[in-house]
């Protein structure tokens, strides 16, 4: 074998890199189910949203108990309720479990000396990344599937449609996709598999409650509310709206667009998707009330919020792949010369 065929490479053929994927995948997987501990925890998976599910239901019920509405719109309430509890939980788990999966994944093969080896083999760096990846992933994509049957109970009341369900499990997905990523980059930069937790945790929190509050403070300094409308006021320097891309990768906010589908009229998440991409209905002059009595349209938040974390999840798998292959790396600054021995100074 020659020297160029041994060398460790950082990308493969297709067939090749598929090959490598399945190898990583089952070794990874058959580590992540052994034994009974993997059947625990789905089961205490879905006690937990069962569990969730039937007290936000309970709730709904005692608080609509005395009003005056029929009992279908009562009934569409405590489904939308339950649709909207439901999404955010499923996607606060996917936010912990999907960069814990992933934050040890290339530190442990480094603390355990297993990763020199692992890329002396014919398995390319790409499928080592992809590989790691991708076991983590389908170990989140069993426990959302296992939560669909409690999740579609939302439809017994109504309010909800079968394609709002899917698009909330899409922009679950993705989000799980777009911090796997992030986790497997920080777990190549770091060595150390506690830095990496850490640092995954820090990312986290600064994406989601970081963003939102920039965005909360820069809007209060910038915008007066008067009558439905917002006004730039160019308070303490503030000149211009917080952008929407500041809440991109906040996947929250991407489910309140979700949610907005279900509503009737302009409601509270499609007010909030209003204000973030400063599309608020105003009013029409002549009396008549708002131009677009639905507020905003449907879909319009949620697809940009994905695509944008979709391109960054490709970004950081290059640079994971970059980070865990041993030769070839690409640097910022050219490596100096090596005078040979002899020569003058």
């Amino acid at each position: 074998m020659s020297a160029t065929t041994a060398r460790p490479r950082r990308f493969g053929t297709l067939r090749e890199v598929f090959g490598g994927i399945t190898a990583i995948g089952v070794k990874e997987l058959r580590g992540r189910m052994r034994g009974r501990r993997a059947f625990v925890i789905i089961t205490i998976h879905l006690l937990l949203v069962a569990g969730f599910a039937w007290m936000i239901e309970s709730l709904m019920e005692r608080t609509l108990s005395g009003g005056f509405g029929s009992s279908f719109s009562a009934s569409a309430e405590i489904g939308r309720a339950l649709f909207i509890a439901m999404l955010m939980l499923l996607t606060l788990i996917v936010l912990i479990l999907a960069p814990a999966s992933t934050a040890g994944a290339i530190s442990l093969e480094r603390e355990k000396q297993t990763l020199d080896l692992l890329s002396t083999t014919p398995i390319s760096s790409l499928a080592i990344v992809l590989g790691k990846l991708l076991s983590a992933l389908s170990w989140i994509l069993l426990l959302l599937l296992a939560s669909i049957p409690v999740t579609a109970l939302v439809f017994t009341f109504g309010g909800v449609g079968p394609d709002d369900m899917i698009r909330g499990y899409i922009v679950m997905l993705v989000t799980a996709f777009f911090y796997g990523s992030l986790g497997l980059f920080v777990s190549a930069l770091v060595k150390r598999t506690q830095a990496a937790t850490v640092i995954n945790l820090v990312a986290v929190i600064a994406l989601t409650a970081g963003t939102a509050f920039i965005f909360l403070f820069w809007t209060s300094m910038t915008a007066a509310q008067f009558g439905g409308g917002l006004r730039d006021d160019g308070l303490a320097g503030f000149t211009r709206r917080p952008p929407e891309i500041l809440l991109w990768f906040n996947p929250f906010v991407a489910q309140a667009d979700v949610v907005c589908g279900t509503e009737t009229g302009f409601g509270g998440t499609c007010q909030i998707i209003a204000t973030i991409t400063d599309n608020e209905p105003a009013f029409n002059g002549d009396g008549g009330g708002f131009d677009d009595q639905f507020g905003v349209a449907r879909d319009s938040y949620w697809p940009r919020a994905l695509t944008a974390m979709g391109i960054a999840s490709l970004i950081l798998i290059v640079l994971s792949v970059q980070l865990v292959s041993p030769t070839r790396r690409w640097r910022l600054l050219p490596r100096p010369r090596r005078r040979p021995a002899g020569s003058d100074a």
